[in-house]
C-alpha cells in the first residue's frame, strides 16, 4: 500500500576517502552533477591518505562540497560515524570514492522515501537490469553467502547486504550505536536496522562497475571473515542488540 508522500529537502552524500587520488575528483564531480531534485550536501572525508589525495581535495571547489581531513586513519566505519554527526540532510547516502557505484542511481533510490513507503533503501547489485562489470566469481559467491547468513539472522530477504549504497532517513542512522570501523559496518548496520520496530526497508537495482585489485580494490578475505563474525555478534551477542525470537523483528 502506498504511503503518504514525504517532502524531502536535502540529501547528504557521505564519502569516505582513503588513497583514491586516481578517482576522487572525477567521483565528486559526478556526485554534484546529479539531478536528484534535492539540495545536495556532499561531505568528503579524507581518512589519512598518503597518495596525494589530500592535495587534490584541498584544491577542489564544487557546489555543496565540504571537505573534512582526519589526521589519522580510522577506517570506513569510523569515517561514516563522524560524518553522520555533521550531516544536515533529511536523508543520507553512502558513496565510495572508487567509481564502482554511479551517483546516477540516486533518484531511483530516493523514490521509495519520497513516496512515503520506506525508511531505508539498499541499492542491490544483484537485482534489476542495470549494467554490471563482469569480474570475480568468488567475490560474487562470497557476497551472496554473507547476505544469506545475514538474512538468516535478521529474517530479512535482502539480495545484497554488502552493498555500499545504503540510503537512510538521517534520524534513523544517527540513532544507532554503531561500532565497526572497517567493512564490518555493513553487517552491523543491517543487524541493527532489522531490529528497529516497524522499520520499512526497500531494495532498488543499481549499476555496478567493479574494479580489480590492480585498479585499487581494497577488500579481501579477512574482511569476509570479519563480516561473518559481525553477523553473529550484532544479531545475538552484542549487549545492546535485541536477540531474535522465532517471530523475527517487528514489521508493519
Amino acid at each position: 500500500m502506498m504511503g503518504k508522500p514525504v517532502p524531502l529537502r536535502r540529501l547528504s552524500v557521505l564519502v569516505p576517502i582513503y588513497n583514491e587520488g586516481a578517482t576522487v575528483e572525477r567521483l565528486l564531480r559526478s556526485v554534484v552533477a546529479v539531478r536528484a531534485g534535492l539540495e545536495l550536501e556532499v561531505l568528503a572525508c579524507d581518512d589519512g591518505s598518503t597518495d596525494g589525495t589530500r592535495d587534490i581535495l584541498r584544491d577542489l571547489s564544487l557546489p555543496g562540497l565540504r571537505v573534512i581531513m582526519l589526521d589519522r586513519n580510522v577506517g570506513r566505519g569510523g569515517v561514516l560515524k563522524h560524518l553522520w554527526t555533521v550531516a544536515t540532510g533529511d536523508v543520507v547516502i553512502h558513496q565510495d570514492a572508487d567509481l564502482e557505484y554511479t551517483p546516477e542511481d540516486y533518484p531511483a533510490m530516493l523514490e521509495p522515501l519520497r513516496e512515503g513507503t520506506a525508511d531505508v533503501v539498499y541499492g542491490s547489485r544483484f537485482m534489476g537490469g542495470k549494467p554490471h562489470r563482469i569480474l570475480f566469481f568468488w567475490h560474487t559467491i562470497g557476497n551472496r553467502l554473507l547476505t544469506f547468513l545475514s538474512n538468516m539472522c535478521t529474517n530479512l530477504n535482502l539480495t545484497d547486504m554488502e552493498t555500499c549504497y545504503k540510503l537512510f532517513r538521517t534520524e534513523i542512522i544517527q540513532s544507532l550505536p554503531l561500532r565497526e570501523k572497517r567493512f564490518g559496518f555493513e553487517p552491523e548496520v543491517t543487524a541493527r536496522i532489522a531490529h528497529l520496530p516497524k522499520i520499512r526497508i526497500y531494495e532498488v537495482g543499481i549499476s555496478y562497475y567493479g574494479r580489480t585489485y590492480a585498479e585499487g580494490k581494497h577488500i579481501g578475505w579477512k574482511d569476509g571473515v570479519r563480516a561473518i563474525y559481525c553477523i553473529v555478534k550484532y544479531n545475538f551477542f552484542a549487549s545492546d542488540a535485541r536477540v531474535l525470537t522465532g517471530a523475527g523483528p517487528r514489521r508493519t
